[in-house]
Formats: C-alpha cells, structure tokens, sequence
C-alpha cells in the first residue's frame, strides 16, 4: 500500500479532498494558513497540517491527548500548539478572528447547546475563512443499530430530541446544514463520509489487494451523491 493510499483512508479522504483547496493536497502547496483543531486530541489532523505547513494550534480538555500530541509532533519534526480546553472556552484560548481555518470534527455531538457552540466558532472564523464541520449522522445509526439487532435502540435512535447518550447527538443532514446558516455560515460543500466503508470488513481489505485504493475511490465517487447522503456515518460540511 502507498503512502498516499495509508494516509488518505476510507474513513478521511473525502473530508481531505474537501480541505485539498485550502490546505494543499500533499502535490500541490497552499499558503501558510493559521488553523485551530478543536478536540484535536493526538494531533493526527494537526500534525499532517503542520507538515504542509501551516501553523496549528490543537484545543483539547485532555491533558494526555495533548501530551500524545507533542510526542507525535516531536516524533514528525513539526511544531504544533496544544492548549487545554474546548470549544465552549475556544474563544478565549486563541482570540476573536484569529484563525483562517477551525476544524470541530466529532465535537459538536457533545456540546450542550450546538447553536451556541456554533456561534463561538463564527467569531474565531477570520473575516473569508472558513470552518471544517464533521459530525455524525443519526439516519446512519439508526440503521446501524438495526442491522445488529437492538431494534429498541434503533427506535430510540430516530427522535431528534432524545437526550445525547454517551456519543453525543446524531444530526441529519438537513439540521447541520440549517444550524450553520442560523450561525452566519455560507455553505461551501456538504458530502457524506463514511458511506460504505464501516460496512466493509477489515479483514477484506486486510486479504485482498487494492480493495482499500478501490474503497477510497467508491467514497469519493458516493460523497457528493444526494441519494446515499442519508447512508453515510458522518456528514462534513465546508462553510465560511
């Protein structure tokens, strides 16, 4: 497997393919661009930024995740900024206006109040930046949760207003989409992620070669398609 095929994975090349214009594409290079990874963790998004280089500042509450990310960071010979904290508080940590690109994937399931947290992000946005948002989609889960047989969960799954259980809340497509606008976003792109590629067994692409190339290049041809949004895990929308 190449190192382009390692890196770009079933799971993250089309949110990848989505940021490419921004933060360059691994070919071609993009102009240094101040970014802040909320719940950034171990640093996997931040520190393939930071290679590409831009300057990287991660938000995590987790002292651990931060201090796995220095050691990755320090393992790639890249400088990134970890800060304590999440993305309620973001505002305070890194400024008003002061990023040209906030990634909040898989935060905003969590947070209390997703209008809010939304609004904060609006004002770290740069005047012609843009927010990357991944989150997870409830249609998804609710078939998930069938296919395994928890059918009362799967029922449960599908009321919007169910309390968020441990994962956090799951949104429509139609919902994220309407809370960006309800924050001041224009919305850029929307594309489902994770389409097919948690139905397919590791063990698959572990046996057979080129299926995992080939996989990639399923989700990539699936992301932008209306008819199988619904389908996908997750949903990633690019606004400014």
């Amino acid at each position: 497997m190449s190192q382009a095929v390692r890196r770009t994975t079933p799971r993250t090349a089309v949110v990848w393919d989505a940021l490419a214009p921004l933060v360059g594409d691994g070919e071609t290079a993009a102009p240094p661009l101040d970014v802040v990874d909320i719940g950034g963790g171990t640093g996997v998004s931040a520190v393939r930024l930071a290679a590409a280089g831009h300057r990287v500042t991660v938000v995590d509450p987790s002292p651990d995740a931060l201090a796995a990310l220095a050691r990755r960071a320090e393992e790639h010979g890249v400088e990134v900024e970890g800060r304590q904290g999440d993305l309620v508080g973001v505002g305070e940590l890194v400024g008003r206006a002061s990023a040209d690109l906030v990634l909040c994937h898989g935060v905003l399931e969590m947070v209390e109040d997703p209008s809010a947290a939304l609004g904060v992000l609006r004002d770290v946005v740069r005047p012609g930046g843009h927010l990357s948002l991944l989150v997870a989609q409830r249609p998804a889960a609710v078939i998930a949760r069938a296919v395994a047989g928890h059918f009362a969960q799967a029922l449960a799954a599908l009321d919007p207003k169910a309390p968020a259980g441990r994962t956090g809340r799951r949104f429509s497509h139609a919902e994220v989409v309407e809370l960006a606008r309800a924050a001041g976003f224009v919305i850029v792109s929307a594309h489902g992620v994770r389409v097919v590629a948690d139905l397919v067994p590791g063990a698959l692409l572990e046996l057979e070669p080129g299926s995992t190339a080939a996989l990639v290049e399923l989700e990539r041809a699936l992301a932008p398609q209306p008819d199988y949004l619904p389908l996908a895990t997750q949903v990633h929308l690019l606004v400014r």
